[in-house]
């Protein structure tokens, strides 16, 4: 499951680098350039696909600009298989990998809408929502007041 890229490899004119063009965008117009692991960090599509290009052993530094990657090779490596990384970026389930069921992930949703103390009806200081634990007391103290101005009480 998942989106397959659809990928065109092409050399460059300096060895050892090859370019390959998307059917994607994957930074927009921003340009993203990894020389290590250590710098390909966080969760955008960019430093993921350096990440894994990293882990071949045979890449020196990437560069993402839009639908274009320009990877650095290593010396005395091929590009081989780079080609496969980026066309499976998309790809979340893979051969042999059983995805889950709906019921499971039903279960997920349900299990803390049923776990969370409900407010009272009365719009009063009820226990508060897994939710709402997480807002700010002022943004809640402000909603309370326009609750009273909205009810009269």
């Amino acid at each position: 499951m998942g989106q397959p890229v659809a990928v065109t490899e092409k050399p460059s004119v300096t060895p050892g680098v090859v370019r390959f063009e998307l059917n994607r965008s994957l930074t927009g117009m921003g340009h993203e350039r990894y020389a290590s692991i250590a710098q390909a960090t966080g969760a955008t599509p960019g430093a993921v696909l350096a990440r894994r290009m990293f882990e071949t052993g045979r890449v020196g530094a990437v560069h993402v600009y839009a639908n274009v990657v320009t990877v650095d090779l290593l010396k005395g490596f091929q590009s081989d298989g780079l080609a496969d990384l980026v066309r499976d970026l998309y790809t979340y389930y893979r051969p042999g990998v059983e995805p889950p069921s709906v019921e499971s992930l039903m279960a997920a949703v349900e299990a803390p809408e049923a776990a969370a103390p409900s407010a009272g009806g009365d719009g009063g200081d009820a226990a508060l929502s897994a939710a709402a634990s997480r807002v700010p007391a002022h943004l809640l103290e402000r909603s309370r007041l326009a609750r009273q101005r909205l009810t009269g009480k």
